[in-house]
Formats: C-alpha cells, sequence, structure tokens
C-alpha cells in the first residue's frame, strides 16, 4: 500500500511530493499533463525562477523527484472510494492502487470568454492575472474584458502597470451603476456594445471589434471571467467548497475528509506557482506528520504551522 497519492503534477503537487520523498515516503504521482498554464510562455513572481517557462519548471521538478524514489506516472485518476486502510484509487488505465493518504492538487481551469480571437491570443497578450502579466504591458495599451463578472475591478488595478485601460464586455456582463462611477472617476473608458472579435497576428492582439462595428486599438487583453475545478474528486469526495468554488481547507490543506488533502490553485485564492508550491510543502510536513504519529514515532501532536522547520 502507498503511504500517499497525489493526483497532480504541477507547482503544488510536485512539492509536496519532494518533501515526502525526502521524508522516506512510498508516493505515487498522478499526472495527465494538462496543466492551467500550458499556454503561457513565462512564469513569473518565482523568486530565482522568474521568466522560466512553465514547461521548464515542470520539467525540473520531476526530475528532482527522481533521486528520491517518487512514482511519477502520466495517467490520469478517474474515481476514488474510501478503504478500510485509505482509499482505493481507479487510474485511467484500468489498474487501481490504494493509499493511506491522498492529496489533490489538481488546480482550477479558466473559462475563457466565448470571443472569436481571444483562444489563440491566451497565454501570449491575453491574460487573467495582472501580478503574473502585467510587467510585460508596462505602459500599453490595455482592453479589459468582463465576462460573466464586471471587468471594473480588473480595470482599476491595471492603472497600476498602465494609464490606457479601457473596459469592454460581453453579451452576458453586468455592471453595476457604482462600478461605473468608478471607472468613470479613474478616467476609464468603457465600452457598451459587447466585444464581437479580437483581431490577433499569431495570437499577439492588435485590437478588438466590437458589434458596434467600432475597433478598440489594443497590445494586450486582461479578462474577469469564472473559474472552475479542473477535476471532480474534491466532490465525489465530499469536501466542501467555499462561495468562490474553492475547497475549503484548513492552514496545512486538510478537508474535512479526513485523510484529504487540497493544496494549490484549487483551494486558495492567491493563484501564484509559488504560494501553490508552498502549500504543497506544508502539506507535505502534515501528511509526513499524520504517518509519523501512526507508526508512534511522535512524543505528542504534529507540529503547528509556527513549528514547521523554517529551512523547508
Amino acid at each position: 500500500m502507498l503511504d500517499v497519492l497525489i493526483v497532480g503534477g504541477g507547482p503544488a503537487g510536485l512539492s509536496a511530493a519532494l518533501i515526502l520523498g525526502r521524508s522516506r515516503r512510498n508516493v505515487l504521482l498522478c499526472d495527465d499533463r494538462t496543466p492551467r498554464n500550458e499556454a503561457s510562455r513565462e512564469l513569473h513572481g518565482y523568486l530565482t525562477r522568474d521568466g522560466v517557462s512553465p514547461a521548464e519548471f515542470l520539467q525540473r521538478g520531476r526530475e528532482e523527484l527522481r533521486r528520491y524514489g517518487v512514482e511519477q506516472r502520466q495517467v490520469r485518476v478517474v474515481d476514488v472510494r474510501r478503504h478500510v486502510e485509505g482509499f482505493d484509487v481507479g487510474l485511467a488505465d484500468g489498474e487501481r492502487v490504494l493509499a493511506r493518504l491522498l492529496l489533490l492538487a489538481t488546480g482550477v481551469r479558466d473559462r475563457l470568454p466565448d470571443v472569436p480571437g481571444l483562444k489563440e491570443c491566451y497565454g501570449r497578450s491575453a491574460h487573467h492575472c495582472p501580478y503574473c502579466d502585467g510587467w510585460e504591458v508596462l505602459d500599453k495599451r490595455i482592453v479589459v474584458l468582463g465576462d460573466e463578472r464586471s471587468p471594473a475591478g480588473l480595470a482599476l488595478s491595471l492603472k497600476t502597470w498602465t494609464q490606457t485601460v479601457v473596459a469592454c464586455r460581453t453579451g452576458r456582463t453586468k455592471i453595476s451603476s457604482a462600478h461605473r462611477k468608478l471607472l468613470a472617476a479613474k478616467q476609464i473608458a468603457l465600452h457598451d456594445s459587447p466585444i464581437a472579435v479580437a483581431h490577433h497576428t499569431n495570437g499577439q492582439v492588435r485590437a478588438v471589434g466590437l458589434t458596434s462595428g467600432e475597433q478598440v486599438e489594443c497590445d494586450a487583453i486582461f479578462f474577469a471571467a469564472p473559474q472552475e475545478q479542473q477535476c471532480d474528486l474534491p466532490r465525489q469526495l465530499g469536501c466542501e467548497f467555499t462561495r468562490k468554488g474553492t475547497v475549503k481547507t484548513d492552514h496545512l490543506g486538510s478537508t474535512c475528509v479526513p485523510g484529504v488533502y487540497v493544496v494549490g490553485d484549487a483551494s486558495r485564492d492567491v493563484q501564484f506557482v509559488i504560494v501553490a508550491a508552498a502549500e504543497g510543502a506544508k502539506a507535505g510536513v502534515a501528511i509526513n506528520g499524520i504517518l509519523q504519529e501512526r507508526a508512534g514515532l511522535t512524543i505528542e501532536r504534529r507540529p503547528e504551522p509556527a513549528e514547521i522547520p523554517a529551512n523547508l
């Protein structure tokens, strides 16, 4: 039986696997290799790794795990059942494995607004996070697109990076009078005619076309749109969710389901690679502590967050 099965091989899953591998745990990491930031050319905000491509970052992580004996499989987990000793997990290739504890690092999926041309720009000149991509468009012309959500909050935030911000909408966007006043107060133009198309050259946006026939020239698009869980395993297991659709966890990633941890974008609001990696490391320490307790290798209780070694 496995000590831990990790579902998801992004920053959170790889980081947890690294801690657990170094703790001599029997770990299997399953990942179907469909990362959320697959379309991005660079990741940012990660100290010592700023500007690295997401593919290179993940490949480095996989290579680091090999020296610690962590088994890695490119396979999708299709179902999970409770087992007397933990969890009975079904893989897409038909195999079933048993694990004492389960860590889900499956992330979320962005729901892009249904605008022709936007998908081709995603990851190149269309983004959702100003902290990840705002620096790359300093002082350029930005269109902020709201889908089901109002573009106001994101448009106001982007004034930190440039003064040329225009707010647009799709046919589903609702913008309150209060939001309209905020935009007007900060000289952010709002176009009420919905976006019909994003004009681009090889993924580099040049302008957005509105249903009114008007063209709004721009160098980048940022969009405010809903997200959804990348997989249904947390719901299958009976995890609780927040109003924002993320899984409810404590500060170490533990859920309301005993033995189940959820870390990374699926569980938190601050969706940075460096934060996901940190959450994975914390959960790895907590999981190892539980396994130590079960083996009678602790005097009292597992460490509280303040007691987790500072050099991790």
